[in-house]
């Protein structure tokens, strides 16, 4: 089994998060930012200009005429929406694989990730929580750690599973007890390693434990997890492993109704995400 330190330099191996998403995030963000300053920084990318012209001239969207412009993909997306596009396209990159320690099939961790990002921000919108982006962001990259486990660790998941079942306590605590560190803590380090803003850093690190966490943004995140496992998306091996905290539920005033309307409202979201990312 490898160590602790040995672990945490694989993070170089993983894909990163590009430098003009994080601007992108920096810009939304600032409330002195303008749509016309997103779009500039948008402009100057190639890869990302390619991806929003290409999405806006596929099937869905089903236009008379092609598009052909940042510009003109602004006026049809809106600036909220290509944000979104942008750090999923990026941020999911290093999930498409399968992770078989977690008992997670090829894209089963991306569809869980874009599925959490989308539901922390429903209910970001529905809390009136500044910020949406910065959560919709750290709830797609909560499980990068899972990614690096499951990569460099996959001979400890027997006795992590062990573990947590004879012991009672949670995956997330056996991997700690196992090798040292838990995918929560790995995620943490990769966003800092990435130069991500302390705050989001948090939220990635504390997204099974966000009494430890400041402010209610790593509980929200906790709690789209939560809903996730309920609808049974990414559940894996490890899925009913962790704790439910039902104060953070009822602190949050998320009622057994509002998830109802949650996962109504979710699957039409990810119906859209799903052809814009999948678009031609």
């Amino acid at each position: 089994m490898k160590s602790v330190e040995s672990l945490i330099s694989e993070i170089k191996n993983l894909k990163p998060f590009p430098k003009i998403a994080q601007q992108l995030l920096e810009r939304i963000e600032d409330p002195n930012s303008s749509s016309e300053d997103i779009a500039e920084l948008i402009l100057y990318d190639p890869a990302i200009t390619a991806n929003l012209l290409r999405v806006c001239n596929s099937a869905f969207f089903s236009l008379p005429r092609k598009i052909e412009s940042v510009h003109e993909a602004v006026n049809i997306l809106g600036m909220n929406h290509i944000v979104d596009l942008v750090m999923v396209k990026f941020g999911s990159e290093n999930f498409k694989t399968s992770q078989e320690g977690y008992g997670l099939h090829e894209g089963e961790l991306w569809r869980h990730a874009v599925s959490s990002a989308l539901i922390s921000k429903d209910l970001a919108a529905r809390m009136k929580i500044e910020g949406a982006h910065s959560i919709f962001t750290a709830s797609l990259l909560k499980d990068l750690g899972k990614v690096v486990l499951d990569r460099f660790a996959a001979n400890a998941f027997e006795k992590i599973y062990n573990t947590a079942k004879n012991k009672g306590i949670s995956f997330r605590d056996a991997e700690k007890a196992i090798i040292g560190i838990d995918h929560a803590e790995i995620a943490g380090l990769i966003a800092e390693s990435w130069g991500f803003p302390p705050k989001l850093v948090k939220m990635i690190r504390n997204h099974h434990s966000p009494k430890d966490c400041e402010g209610p943004e790593a509980a929200i995140i906790y709690m789209a997890d939560c809903i996730c496992m309920m609808m049974g998306i990414g559940v894996g091996a490890d899925g009913l492993s962790y704790y439910f905290y039902e104060d953070i539920a009822r602190d949050l005033g998320i009622t057994p109704d509002v998830i109802q309307e949650i996962m109504v409202d979710f699957s039409i979201g990810m119906q859209k995400v799903e052809s814009l990312i999948g678009a031609d």
